[in-house]
């Protein structure tokens, strides 16, 4: 995808990503919920100006998808974030010692308030590496698998990942989605030391690796973006 850059629609200067595609068969538009921008995908032998034509003809309907994004969350005092798929609001202590818990549906943190945000995000990546790694391990020894390294990131597009030489990578924010949608996502990839596709054979992998597949895709389909809101 290439750099950001601004387009005018009816009057509003709106973020946008022109993405060159060769297997697009004709130009198409969306919303980037992550960043708030619109997606531009040309394909092969089109033009900007005609990508550009159709962003102008359909404005109305991406300002408006634009303006339904929620609004961001910031790690702060009183904001409230979900931990497992359940609110927890953010209580800044102070005179506490800098460190991070949880308390009665309440996430608690100590130290400055100026590095609130940090410690909060270090947290949660700290948290969904000790959840996710050993699932991780011990899904992928019930295939008689094992990988070759978990780490955990902050990707912007995939929840999970697995590389041919048998790396798996999950995303930090999977620790703010409910349990189940996380172990689908673990399973997904933990499969994936065994069948680099996504063939029948794939599929009944991951079915014996966790369960309720279907309402786990389609949380993460409706509901998945939501997650970069926060932080």
């Amino acid at each position: 995808m290439s750099s950001l850059r601004e387009i005018q629609l009816n009057g509003v200067s709106v973020p946008l990503h022109v993405r060159r595609n060769s297997r697009a068969r004709r130009i198409l538009t969306r919303i980037d919920a992550t960043l708030g921008a619109v997606v531009l995908v040309l394909p092969k032998r089109a033009s900007e100006a005609q990508g550009y034509e159709l962003l102008y003809k359909h404005a109305d309907w991406l300002l408006q998808r634009l303006s339904e994004i929620p609004p961001r969350i910031a790690f702060a005092d009183g904001a409230t974030i979900p931990i497992c798929g359940e609110p927890h609001r953010i209580c800044h202590l102070p005179n506490e010692a800098q460190r991070v818990r949880i308390v009665n549906g309440r996430l608690e943190a100590g130290g400055s308030l100026e590095s609130l945000p940090q410690r909060l995000n270090a947290w949660l990546r700290a948290q969904a590496r000790s959840l996710i790694s050993p699932l991780a391990t011990e899904k992928a020894s019930a295939i008689g698998r094992k990988p070759l390294a978990v780490s955990i990131r902050d990707q912007k597009s995939r929840w999970g990942s697995c590389s041919s030489a048998g790396r798996l990578s999950f995303n930090w924010r999977l620790m703010m989605a409910p349990h189940h949608v996380l172990d689908y996502v673990v399973a997904h990839e933990s499969a994936h030391l065994a069948q680099m596709n996504h063939s029948a054979e794939f599929w009944a992998i991951v079915a014996g690796l966790t369960v309720d597949i279907g309402s786990a895709r389609n949380w993460l389909r409706r509901q998945g973006s939501t997650l970069h809101r926060y932080g």
